[in-house]
């Protein structure tokens, strides 16, 4: 691949000795494994009902169709091993996913352990190269069988189905609190909370200092305890060295049940004039627990 020459742009600093220079990012490259990966991963996508699907419902942006529809995911280079059961396509998460950029500092031997891993995966799945190569997707079996040994098959692996096509919308891909927090920009162990947390717990929080951090609580859902223990905060933040000191005695930073942050996350939990985050759940709350299961 040619080198790109990146054409500067401003320069931001603070009072420490650091700076970065901004630049405008280079018109990405992309491969045609990508390409047949992608095409893949949405016919995949098409044949699943909702409930099947890894993260959620699709995302839609109404009125505003993408190349690939009105259902406009977006493929994370997050490690996507795709099987398929016998009634249903299912998604794993790979020990670890390469990233596009992380492809150039990638060591083909370790690259190559995560291919025999999801080999050894797939195989337990013995539906799956057939239907994906019913898809069209025929070089599967062959990036699965491959030993990776240098730059180019690292390209292969990096953009292939079994890596670049974990399906997020742009908010979990991408995005930046006090929005949405994406996968790119907070620390994995909390952000996937965010698929598992119940509806009307508020993970993601607004610390008194104004940046934001996340959150979980410190007992089982109607304990009646609402003391609130910071999962993560953001470099910088006020409470960042209080967390560092936490996490190296082996201790829990923990917030109590009146505090604004504890209020703030189980805000959908409690009624409206309550002055502590500690009591017993809220009507509609206590009835979201007994309402029947999604799936038998």
């Amino acid at each position: 691949m040619a080198h790109t020459v990146l054409p500067p742009g401003g320069v931001e600093s603070e009072n420490h000795p650091w700076k970065i220079r901004l630049v405008e990012h280079p018109k990405r490259f992309e491969s045609s494994h990508f390409r047949a990966a992608k095409k893949t991963a949405q016919a995949i996508l098409r044949t699943m009902d909702d409930p099947d699907l890894p993260y959620g419902p699709r995302p839609v942006a109404p009125g505003a169709a993408g190349p690939d529809g009105p259902a406009s995911w977006e493929m994370h280079h997050g490690g996507s091993l795709w099987v398929k059961g016998a009634d249903h396509w299912r998604m794993y998460r790979a020990r670890v996913g390469i990233e596009w950029s992380m492809q150039f500092c990638a060591d083909p031997e370790k690259v190559d352990r995560l291919r025999q891993e999801a080999a050894v995966l797939v195989d337990a799945f013995p539906l799956t190269l057939p239907a994906l190569a019913e898809l069209g997707y025929e070089r599967a079996e062959k990036l699965l069988r491959t030993p990776i040994t240098d730059a180019d098959g690292v390209e292969a692996w990096t953009d292939s189905l079994f890596n670049a096509c974990v399906p997020l919308s742009h908010g979990n891909h991408q995005g930046i609190l006090p929005k949405v927090p994406g996968e790119h920009h907070y620390p994995w162990p909390v952000k996937g909370a965010d698929f598992v947390r119940f509806d009307d717990f508020q993970l993601w929080v607004t610390l008194p200092d104004g940046t934001h951090g996340a959150v979980t609580p410190v007992d089982r859902r109607g304990s009646g305890d609402g003391h609130v223990r910071l999962a993560f905060v953001p470099e910088g933040s006020a409470a960042a060295d209080t967390i560092a000191e936490a996490q190296d005695r082996g201790l829990m930073a923990v917030l109590p049940a009146n505090s604004p942050v504890a209020l703030q996350a189980f805000a959908r939990q409690i009624d409206p004039d309550r002055r502590t985050a500690s009591g017993p759940l809220s009507a509609s709350a206590a009835q979201h627990d007994h309402r029947p299961s999604a799936r038998p």
